[in-house]
């Protein structure tokens, strides 16, 4: 009797699951496996939102799994020492999974490999599972990667995808066998209170149910705050829940401008994957270095304190960061008004701010947290490194009638027309009913500042 064993990291779910289909092929038995690895929780990762997401996740496959004749097998310890343990325990000659990016997937890779090797127990590694496309798979002559979405998003549509994987019917465990009772989202403190469930099976329902009602229009509505037109597939996607490849495929088959607009945005996280899979310092470190001195300590302290809460005085910043708290999760015009309005109005480090975002953000990752946020800061790779969003222009043409600014900011809800997005503007006596700040700094003093820095005086 054969046995294989599937590690599971960043791809919970059983349709189009290239480790675990290839691992049914080659054995007579699979055991599916989790890692709770300490060093995640050592490096500040396992924030609650995403805890309670993964627990959900994990209920989820482990569910389909037993509707199979299968389980989950959770472990927790370092993964080498966990895996290489399994492997010996059911005597399993290879263990599959899906391929990485960040320079601790790669680290991980790597000891993997060693320390499989050595019991004689092959590694296989799979591409194209945590992506559309593999991140080494399209490169331009003379690098190895893109460093400019537009060519790569050219290359990349004409890529031919590889065809989806059927869901197993059956998958063997060996009896014997045992793993920990899996995680649970109850206890866990600092939890967002409207925080989505997660799991494969809630996140083909979310897609399905806004494929067939808002996908034709996404691209004219998808910028729209207070629409809230997006898909939200974003934690989905995070945790693997969900097939980008099967998203991909779907979305064409539906046709039209609005699938269009959406392929592209998956696009979008193939590229950051490629770019951080050949850079992986780029993490932590600037991928184009502009020599910002970036205000840091005690020198922005107030102004970093009054972002995170919502209270900068500029409505659609201090919409987001409340929507962010409250839902562990923002949309995605958001995200780049409150990023631009810390990174280059405040002239604070982008790190901190996406260290915040990883602190709540259900989708958080490494991979597109920071390198969205290079993007934003100028230090990315967006061709306009010094552009400025202007957060009042912004909120007037993605929230002009403010319901966005008054479902977040409800100290603004009575505030009536164009004086939404600029309340220090209403007269003195209603402003002074307001209990709400005003502006943390002018707009020309922190764009003056950001040219200064910047040398484009």
């Amino acid at each position: 009797m054969t046995v294989a064993v599937v590690l599971f990291t960043s791809d919970l779910r059983l349709h189009d699951h290239p480790p675990l289909h290839a691992a049914l092929a080659a054995a007579d038995e699979v055991v599916p496996l989790f890692v709770r690895d300490p060093g995640v929780r050592a490096a500040g990762f396992d924030a609650p939102n995403r805890s309670a997401f993964l627990a959900d996740c994990l209920a989820d496959l482990d569910a389909s799994l037993r509707r199979r004749g299968g389980r989950l097998v959770v472990r927790t310890g370092p993964v080498v020492r966990e895996v290489r343990a399994l492997a010996a325990e059911c005597r399993a000659f290879e263990v599959h999974m899906a391929a990485g990016v960040t320079g601790y997937a790669q680290r991980r890779e790597e000891r993997l490999r060693e320390g499989l090797g050595d019991h004689g127990v092959a590694l296989r590694v799979h591409d194209g599972v945590i992506t559309a496309v593999g991140a080494g798979t399209v490169t331009p002559a003379g690098s190895d990667h893109y460093a400019v979405f537009t060519p790569y998003f050219r290359r990349w549509s004409r890529e031919r995808l590889r065809d989806t994987c059927p869901t197993p019917r059956t998958v063997r465990v060996p009896e014997a066998v045992r793993g920990e009772p899996l995680p649970s989202r109850d206890g866990l403190s600092g939890v967002s209170p409207d925080l989505p469930s997660g799991g494969e099976k809630r996140g083909r329902e979310r897609f399905s149910r806004w494929a067939r009602e808002d996908l034709s229009g996404y691209e004219d509505h998808h910028d729209d705050l207070a629409g809230d037109a997006t898909s939200r597939l974003s934690p989905y996607l995070h945790f693997g829940a969900l097939s980008p490849v099967e998203l991909v495929r779907r979305a064409r088959a539906h046709g039209g401008p609005g699938a269009d607009a959406f392929v592209r945005q998956l696009c979008w996280r193939d590229f950051h994957h490629q770019v951080l899979a050949a850079r992986p310092a780029a993490s932590a470190r600037d991928y184009r270095t502009r020599h910002d001195r970036w205000r840091t300590g005690e020198e922005a302290s107030e102004d970093i304190a009054a972002w995170r809460e919502g209270r900068t005085g500029y409505p659609v910043v201090d919409a987001a960061m409340r929507q962010l708290r409250h839902q562990g999760w923002m949309h995605n015009r958001a995200r780049l008004l409150a990023a631009s309005f810390l990174a280059k109005t405040l002239y604070v480090d982008w790190r901190i701010g996406a260290r915040h975002f990883l602190d709540l953000l259900v989708d958080g990752d490494i991979v597109n947290n920071q390198l969205n946020w290079q993007w934003v800061a100028g230090t990315g790779t967006d061709t306009r490194p010094h552009r400025v969003l202007n957060p009042v222009a912004q909120g007037r043409r993605f929230d002009p009638r403010g319901a966005y600014v008054r479902r977040w900011v409800p100290e603004l809800r009575d505030v009536a027309g164009k004086h939404i997005h600029e309340p220090w503007r209403l007269p003195e006596r209603e402003r002074a009913r307001l209990d709400y700040p005003g502006p943390l700094i002018d707009l020309a003093d922190g764009l003056a500042r950001f040219k200064h820095a910047r040398g484009r005086d």
